[in-house]
């Protein structure tokens, strides 16, 4: 799964897999926690290997939002992510829900059994090119469509030290650059 190239969830495509998790499927029982860490994946655009180490104790509250540092596993960067109220106490109930004490690890699994069950999800329905990156492509594509195509504070969200690798993730066609070079023309 590593080595293909994964694309970016649609909003529907996001809807349903989680869904689909959460309920189970011919072949596969339904699994709350992959569902719930791959949530939180797609809403903070952290890697599902950084997901995977978070504690409660990690989400620190910094006026009505909450924020977590961490340190990269990939890259090692120090790093520090603004989290929403409403994805704070998302990942608060499912702590609650479960038993899941503030210095426990929230998610006590790997990151091959995310993948390993997210692609039989996905081959369920029907759905190819899916992995876990593909959450963090679906939070990446929508700060972009949703903040003004603003690219840099994608690059700035994702800590990409790079907007080209930024323009990989949400999929800047050039049909799309074609188009808008086609309408900035002003012959005079």
């Amino acid at each position: 799964m590593a080595n293909k190239t994964t694309v970016a969830l649609t909003l529907e495509q996001f809807r349903e897999i989680i869904d689909t998790m959460r309920s189970g499927g011919s072949g596969f029982r339904p699994n709350n926690r992959i569902a719930a860490c791959l949530v939180l994946e797609a809403n903070l655009g952290l890697r599902i290997e950084d997901i995977l180490q978070l504690h409660l104790s990690d989400f620190i509250k910094d006026g009505s939002n909450y924020r977590i540092n961490i340190t990269e596993q990939k890259t090692q960067k120090k790093r520090t992510f603004i989290v929403p109220l409403a994805v704070y106490q998302f990942i608060f109930m499912y702590c609650s829900e479960n038993s899941i004490g503030k210095t426990d690890v929230i998610f006590p699994i790997t990151t091959r059994a995310v993948q390993k069950h997210l692609q039989k999800v996905a081959d369920y329905l029907g759905y190819e090119n899916i992995g876990t990156h593909s959450f963090r492509k679906f939070f990446a594509s929508d700060l972009y469509e949703s903040n003004g195509h603003d690219i840099e504070l994608v690059r700035e969200l994702l800590q990409h030290s790079s907007t080209v690798t930024t323009q990989r993730y949400i999929k800047r066609s050039s049909q799309a650059v074609e188009d808008a070079i086609q309408k900035h023309v002003f012959i005079i």
